[in-house]
């Protein structure tokens, strides 16, 4: 009989989805759900062949030369800026994510998010709490109206066309998007779409909702410039990642009225937050959440687990895990 590989799951995760990891490997599981520093992180990597990581994880040029024996790292998240894809391209190592099963969830949370800073949802719940509500008035906690208001999107994949679903349809609110390259006309048709430059979208939108991935080129994509250019009664709402909004900026921008309100779900640093966002009154935060419904998370978790069991050899889709970044890499392995 052929040794079990080993495999490290570096966050606490459903039992369900470690039992399924424990009929096909020898399983070292984060069981009080610590994050670990990285030279633990290493330390425990000793003799893996695969990773299952969270965002919490990052797997570098470093980290990977330190363990040559690691063949696959399955995160489970749609966003993979903690791994360097091109480091573990170089060295055969199989990155995977999970997309698509959380498109309508975090969909769900980002209109919500908006909704909430548009119409003061949260400001207003401090208010009630706090004992300062002791007569109505006619402009007590006014919001921005949201149904037929001008919706943006900036970044338009899987979860940029669902929000915009949501707008249109649900809404009556007429779409402007900007991503890197236009969608199909028919689907623009589908979601009463328009393309427009960066510039007209930061202009023209009412409510802006960004959900473009992180990278280098994207880092502070919305900084002081940017939030000069949008209207004053303007809302923003960030699911995308921390660092795609320099939050500094935002905060200024916030204080000063220059936009009326903000959403953030995601942070630079997190979980960190900038001490600023937290004095104001106007922004709506949640702490990277808007993927948490049961269900959604336990369908990333077996997609990261399939990842992982493919990957490593096992199970029915053996050697085709079914969202590889970078599948090439699986014909240079042993």
């Amino acid at each position: 009989m052929s040794r079990r590989a080993a495999v490290l799951v570096a966050r606490g995760v459903f039992p369900e989805v470690l039992e399924r990891l424990v009929q096909h490997f020898d399983v070292e599981a984060n069981a009080d759900d610590s994050v670990w520093p990285a030279a633990e992180l290493s330390a425990r990597l000793l003799g893996k062949a695969g990773v299952f990581t969270t965002g919490s994880e990052r797997i570098d040029a470093e980290l990977l030369d330190a363990h040559p024996q690691l063949r696959a790292v399955c995160n489970m998240a749609v966003g993979y800026n903690n791994i360097d894809l091109d480091a573990c391209t170089a060295r055969g190592v199989l990155v995977s994510n999970t997309p698509d099963v959380l498109t309508e969830t975090t969909a769900d949370f980002g209109f919500a998010l908006m909704m909430a800073a548009a119409r003061r949802i949260t400001e207003g719940e401090h208010f009630l709490r706090a004992g300062q509500w002791t007569k109505w008035s006619f402009d007590m906690l006014a919001g921005a109206e949201v149904h037929g208001t001008r919706l943006g999107v900036l970044g338009m994949g899987r979860i940029g066309q669902a929000i915009a679903r949501r707008g249109a349809l649900g809404f009556g609110m007429p779409v402007i998007y900007h991503n890197r390259s236009r969608l199909d006309p028919a689907i623009e048709q589908q979601l009463g779409a328009r393309w427009v430059g960066k510039a007209e979208l930061l202009r023209e939108a009412d409510h802006l909702v960004i959900v473009v991935p992180y990278s280098p080129q994207s880092h502070h994509l919305i900084g002081a410039a940017e939030l000069a250019q949008m209207k004053p009664g303007a809302t923003l709402t960030n699911i995308a990642r921390g660092g795609v909004v320099d939050d500094a900026a935002l905060a200024q921008a916030l204080r000063d009225r220059r936009i009326a309100a903000a959403g953030l779900d995601v942070f630079e640093g997190e979980p960190s937050v900038h001490p600023d966002l937290l004095t104001l009154p106007n922004v709506v935060l949640t702490p990277h959440i808007a993927s948490a419904s049961i269900a959604t998370r336990l369908a990333m978790a077996n997609l990261a687990a399939d990842n992982l069991i493919a990957a490593l050899g096992c199970g029915p889709q053996a050697g085709r895990p079914p969202t590889a970044l970078n599948p090439q890499v699986l014909a240079a392995q042993p």
